[in-house]
């Protein structure tokens, strides 16, 4: 996805929680720093995921892992224009599982970058991400357990 603005602000709304909750997830735990961890939030779906931040490469890359490896690329194409390329990869399971994580992945994520796009060229929130589901939309009080490790939640 083209972005136009500059990759340092591009690369930035993906470091900084301020601005990602702009388009992406509900709270973040703090800005990004390699070998750190952080939590991503999604408060309407009851949903967390904990983020080990494996490498930055400032403005223009990121390497994470939660629970699959994601990586961001930022390629200046001009002062005020960013490509932004997502790469989720590592799924497990079955064959026919592999493919359904891989398309829910490249779904989400070309959610997230189209919000992006809109949020950092026009200041517009257009709650891609909140809007995709509003039935799983949940209250906190609906919330049984405690997740596991890929962010799955029950619900009562």
């Amino acid at each position: 996805m083209m972005i136009r603005r500059p990759a340092s602000e591009v690369y930035e709304a993906f470091i900084d929680p301020a601005i990602t909750t702009k388009f992406w997830f509900t709270q973040g735990s703090g800005r990004l720093e390699a070998g750190k961890q952080a939590e991503w939030v999604w408060e309407m779906y009851g949903a967390k995921a904990p983020v080990q931040v494996l490498e930055l490469e400032e403005n223009k890359r990121i390497l994470i892992d939660w629970g699959t490896r994601a990586e961001w690329t930022f390629t200046a194409l001009s002062d005020s224009e960013t490509h932004v390329t997502v790469t989720d990869y590592g799924f497990q399971g079955e064959p026919d599982e592999i493919v359904q994580q891989a398309i829910g992945s490249t779904e989400g994520f070309t959610i997230v970058l189209c919000g992006a796009k809109a949020y950092l060229e026009h200041g517009i929130q257009l709650n891609l991400v909140h809007d995709k589901a509003p039935y799983a939309h949940v209250k906190v009080s609906e919330v049984r357990d405690e997740q596991d490790d890929r962010g799955e939640v029950e619900f009562t």
